[in-house]
């Protein structure tokens, strides 16, 4: 079992074994939060009205938060600082997501609207409605695995931080 310390160093200060290819990782998913967020405050039926819908408590708090979460962690993916940090955040946010829209879709009681086209309810409706979800939890977990790779603010810290 892992320390607090351990677990701490991990995501702060662990070894780097991403190729340099990551950046295209770190800027897709990055860049999906960053106009993910954005569009909870431009939008109402992406921030406060969804997750009205959903039952949210305090829903235009929890939009606020969400949005600004995703838009400050969307710029430190594309940036690459504190990666591992918000790799965490973001898995744990796709994974409520998932939870909290997914499971009523699949039983056919969302209060979100149904996809406009077959399948809308059961488990094909939910695979192809999952899918941005999913490659965005595999996009952070990959990040979280190997970091954020040599073309990071993270990793030219960590150099600096050597020399």
């Amino acid at each position: 079992m892992r320390t607090i310390n351990q677990i701490w160093q991990f995501v702060f200060q662990g070894k780097d074994s991403a190729p340099d290819a990551t950046i295209l990782i770190r800027l897709m998913a990055g860049s999906v939060f960053l106009w993910e967020g954005i569009l909870k405050f431009v939008l109402a039926n992406q921030g406060v009205g969804r997750f009205t819908k959903l039952g949210f408590p305090f829903p235009e708090f929890t939009a606020d938060m969400v949005g600004t979460i995703e838009i400050i962690g969307g710029i430190l993916l594309i940036t690459g600082l504190l990666s591992r940090a918000a790799a965490i955040t973001f898995i744990v946010e796709m994974l409520v997501a998932m939870l909290s829209t997914k499971i009523t879709m699949y039983l056919g009681t969302s209060p979100l609207p149904l996809p406009s086209v077959p399948p809308q309810i059961g488990a094909w409706a939910v695979l192809h409605e999952i899918r941005s979800e999913y490659a965005q939890l595999m996009c952070c977990a990959f990040i979280l695995w190997v970091g954020p790779g040599a073309l990071s603010i993270d990793a030219w810290l960590r150099r600096k931080k050597k020399n």
